[in-house]
């Protein structure tokens, strides 16, 4: 596909359709990777999106392991 540069002020732009767009899972934000000869556009992920939903999905029993004490607590701390 081709497509043309257009100017935005000092800047330049590049027109991207609906479909386009939808197709490649682009929205309001992108994450843009430059190399010679290369621009990479790509959408932003966001690797936590939803955790907390799934947390406060559980009961807060369970979610943590029994406390273990460790060489810090035995020897360094003083409780």
């Amino acid at each position: 596909m081709r497509a043309k540069l257009v100017r935005i002020g000092n800047s330049r732009g590049l027109r991207l359709s609906k479909p386009v767009l939808q197709q490649a899972g682009l929205e309001e934000e992108v994450e843009l990777t430059v190399e010679p000869g290369l621009l990479s556009i790509r959408p932003i992920v966001l690797p936590r999106l939803g955790w907390e939903d799934s947390a406060a999905s559980r009961s807060p029993e369970g979610l943590l392991d029994e406390p273990t004490s460790t060489s810090f607590d035995d020897r360094e701390w003083t409780w």
